[in-house]
């Protein structure tokens, strides 16, 4: 009997093992503010190469949306609901601690699964110490608190919540950009292949402060953006953040393949909303303005805005030899990859987490060609997107510039929003309002007590 406990157990590890090796190491990565044309696949003018090759190796996510904003969309992709599940406070860029303790997220799920979990850059899901990742399942956390800082001081915003760089919880001052630190840290996690790993890296570029080191803009030496000097000063340091943004994303495919981890490893990119026209810089540092900044043409609209240039974003999917070439057109949302990213590890919630978002897998595998019609929300402060069948309406708060209250869109006929249909269509407005409606009565109505003061971060608008 006892041999036999002994033979009984060798094959449970043995399962185990295998079982454990079949989990991917996840690096999912979010740059900050990319436009829809800053990038080479969408026949911008910045280069691109590493990301332009990523996309056309993998799938390509021509319909992954997100909330218009960085925090709300941070707060949805981790947790897997919509953002407005969690209070009001979280429907802008803000400070105040955005989950209640306890609540599960993609790292803690993936650390239950035996994954190692690290963040390296832009947490933003609270602005204190005792609010940030290491209480939300990462092993290992660096980088800032608050959302933008200043690429060369690594500070935030004057105030209480200044000086918000950190290694796993602890202030932390050294020198160096924020870029390359950032990525030098998720390098070193890469290459100490604790498999099976969870990297998160939410880069700060390019966010506003706009600048990078001088290897990246001798890359544009000679170019010109605009006849304004201002404003050509202003594109060419961008353009410079979106190649050393891509540079490094290189790097950590470089790292992969030398390591033997290429194979073993899904990659997932997308940007946390539309591009930025411009804007001033409030952060504390010395670098200049950005009159003129991304593009998302054709897409209507930007950045804090409910039109599809707020909201559908750069992202694709990675894993050769998993996910084939393709591009797809079916809608995805930041809500999508807890679920996804969770259930591919085999993690089992001890209950019902009421996800918001789907899991994807099948539909990035191709395995269901034709997925079911759902429900994308998008909850804003100025009023609410609901997405269904192809079809876009945006519930606007009724304010003095604003009467009507009510657009509709077809966005897959018309994804440019040039035609708006709400006389048009009344009864499918009216059968959206009765959704946004129902999805409404989910929402948290009140801001926890507990969870800050609620500053609300203005610059980051």
């Amino acid at each position: 009997m006892k041999r036999l406990l002994i033979l009984l157990c060798a094959l449970c590890s043995l399962v185990g093992a295998s079982f454990a090796a079949e989990k991917p190491n996840i690096l999912l990565l979010v740059a900050d503010d990319l436009g829809w044309a800053d990038v080479g696949w969408h026949g911008g003018k910045f280069k691109t190469p590493t990301l332009d090759r990523l996309v056309h190796e993998g799938v390509e996510l021509d319909r992954h949306y997100v909330q218009p904003v960085c925090t709300p969309t941070r707060t949805a992709l981790m947790s897997g609901r919509w953002t407005s599940r969690f209070g009001p406070h979280v429907l802008a860029p803000s400070n105040s601690r955005a989950f209640p303790p306890g609540t599960p997220t993609i790292a803690s799920a993936l650390k239950q699964c035996g994954y190692t979990t690290h963040i390296s850059g832009k947490w933003h899901l609270g602005g204190k110490a005792e609010w940030g990742p290491n209480h939300y399942g990462f092993d290992h956390s660096y980088g800032a608190f608050c959302g933008a800082v200043d690429p060369w001081t690594h500070k935030y915003r004057k105030g209480p919540f200044e000086d918000t760089w950190h290694r796993d919880l602890k202030r932390l001052d050294e020198e160096g950009n924020a870029t390359e630190l950032v990525a030098r840290e998720a390098l070193k996690w890469i290459r100490q292949k604790k498999t099976p790993w969870f990297i998160y890296v939410p880069f700060f570029a390019i966010h506003i402060p706009v600048d990078a080191p001088e290897e990246y803009k001798r890359l544009y030496a000679g170019v010109k953006f605009d006849d304004d000097p201002a404003k050509n000063d202003s594109l060419l340091r961008l353009a410079a953040f979106v190649t050393q943004l891509d540079t490094k994303v290189g790097e950590f495919v470089a790292a992969l393949e030398e390591t033997g981890q290429r194979r073993d490893t899904f990659i997932v990119f997308t940007s946390d909303n539309g591009g930025l026209p411009g804007g001033k810089n409030p952060y504390v540092g010395k670098v200049a303005d950005s009159p003129a900044l991304s593009s998302n043409l054709p897409l209507r609209g930007h950045k804090n805005t409910l039109y599809e240039g707020g909201v559908r974003v750069c992202a694709f999917a990675n894993w050769p030899g998993k996910l084939a070439p393709r591009k797809l057109a079916a809608p995805l949302h930041a809500a999508d990859w807890m679920p996804t990213l969770t259930k591919l590890a085999g993690w089992q919630p001890s209950a019902d987490l009421k996800f918001d978002g789907s899991d994807a897998w099948p539909v990035l595998t191709g395995a269901v060609e034709k997925p079911a019609p759902r429900t994308i929300y998008i909850p804003h402060p100025s009023g609410a997107i609901v997405l269904r069948d192809g079809w876009k309406l945006i519930a606007r708060k009724k304010t003095k510039k604003n009467q009507a209250g009510i657009e509709l869109f077809n966005v897959t006929a018309d994804p440019f929003e040039e035609k708006e249909l709400a006389q048009a269509e009344p009864e499918r407005v009216k059968a959206l309002q009765a959704i946004l409606a129902g999805l409404r009565a989910g929402d948290l109505k009140e801001m926890p007590k507990d969870a800050g003061d609620g500053v609300v971060d203005k610059a980051d608008k």
